[in-house]
């Protein structure tokens, strides 16, 4: 990385990843882990997603999922739109992808990261079953939930809006490269700015929930009448609250230190917070999948839904109502049950014969078993 800060400037960051690095190893090696971060998580999030969808159409849909399924749609959208062009970058190690991607890539980056953060202190105002409505019946749906949710996307993009406004594009040579810069006029009042928006869409929100999540897991476990499901859920939402505070620390921390601070932090720790950022939001269906016992039920059933036809064609895939896990293993069970009773026609037929029928001595085929229970 070889460029120094114009003197007119209070700060220099590059945007859309780190450029004008040096090494092969480096611009293949962080590209390919990106790739691979981006279509694990991918994957992840729209089975969350898929099976989400179809508790909702089943009539098992709640608050808690609601935002859950918000939540996996802002993973999606950090994986599939922010993550790839890191990945190009790193690999490019100029920039490519022209103005209006340099103006609105580390905008819409913080956007996402800000309403996950927003999303999951939501949820502690959320219900974990769906409560039904005398008016509209069992499938009732609360209206605060979308009013909630356009509320977090409209704070989550106006709060980075310097984001877009400092990018642009700098001749570097013959190449071009994507930076950030802050006039020097505009320093003092986006040094207070740059103190306040790390604390209001990071700090606040991840220590309110934890805190929110670890006191009602105490609460459930040692006050409820019947803690398992309520503990079960709190549990999981406390670990992905906690998968994103520690995950997000990095890129926030050297966010703040790089618009704070007199000198640039390493390199090394500029790439490891972006890359902890993307693997954030690789993790959280993997903990969904795991420990929230809704969406693992949901992937048994959806992994037996596409299995069956192709291992038992013969027999009729089952509908699936209620646990997912039990009508799959039922089904198998039955299936074994019908092949282990299929028998050779002819074996059948002359054992058949055998019992149900008496064999006169003349035509008897084995005669020695007689003489034998004889003697």
């Amino acid at each position: 990385m070889d460029i120094d800060r114009p003197a007119n400037v209070s700060f220099f960051d590059f945007v859309g990843g780190v450029q004008l690095l040096q090494g092969e190893e480096t611009r293949t090696a962080i590209p390919v882990l990106l790739i691979g971060i981006c279509v694990s998580g991918a994957v992840g999030n729209l089975l969350v997603l898929l099976i989400l969808i179809r508790d909702f159409g089943n009539g098992k849909g709640s608050e808690v999922k609601t935002l859950l399924a918000s939540l996996a749609s802002t993973d999606l959208l950090i994986l599939l739109l922010c993550a790839p062009v890191r990945a190009v970058t790193y690999y490019k190690q100029t920039w490519t992808l022209g103005s209006f991607v340099c103006s609105t890539t580390d905008w819409f980056q913080h956007s996402c990261v800000i309403a996950k953060t927003l999303i999951l202190a939501v949820t502690t105002r959320a219900k974990h079953t769906l409560v039904p409505s005398p008016a509209t019946g069992p499938l009732h749906s609360p209206t605060w939930i979308h009013g909630a949710l356009a509320f977090i996307w409209i704070v989550s993009m106006m709060f980075p809006i310097p984001q877009m406004l400092f990018a642009s594009l700098v001749p570097h040579g013959r190449d071009t490269i994507c930076v950030s810069e802050m006039p020097k006029c505009a320093s003092d009042f986006m040094s207070v700015f740059y103190k306040v928006y790390p604390t209001a869409s990071f700090v606040v929100p991840v220590i309110f929930t934890l805190a929110y999540y670890t006191n009602a897991l105490h609460t459930a476990v040692n006050h409820a009448p019947s803690p398992q499901h309520q503990s079960k859920v709190t549990l999981v939402l406390l670990c992905l609250s906690g998968a994103l505070g520690l995950m997000l620390l990095p890129e926030w921390g050297t966010f703040t230190w790089i618009r704070l601070g007199h000198n640039q932090p390493p390199v090394g720790l500029i790439i490891f917070s972006q890359i902890l950022l993307y693997a954030c939001s690789a993790l959280s269906p993997v903990i969904l999948m795991t420990m929230y016992d809704d969406v693992r039920q949901g992937l048994i059933t959806i992994w037996f839904l596409a299995t069956c036809r192709k291992r038992i064609r013969h027999v009729k895939c089952p509908k699936t109502e209620g646990n997912g896990a039990e009508v799959g293993a039922n089904a198998v069970v039955d299936a074994v049950s019908e092949e282990q009773e299929k028998t050779i026609p002819d074996v059948e037929h002359f054992w058949t014969g055998r019992r149900n029928t008496h064999v006169e001595e003349e035509q008897d085929p084995v005669p020695w078993e007689r003489e034998e229970k004889m003697l």
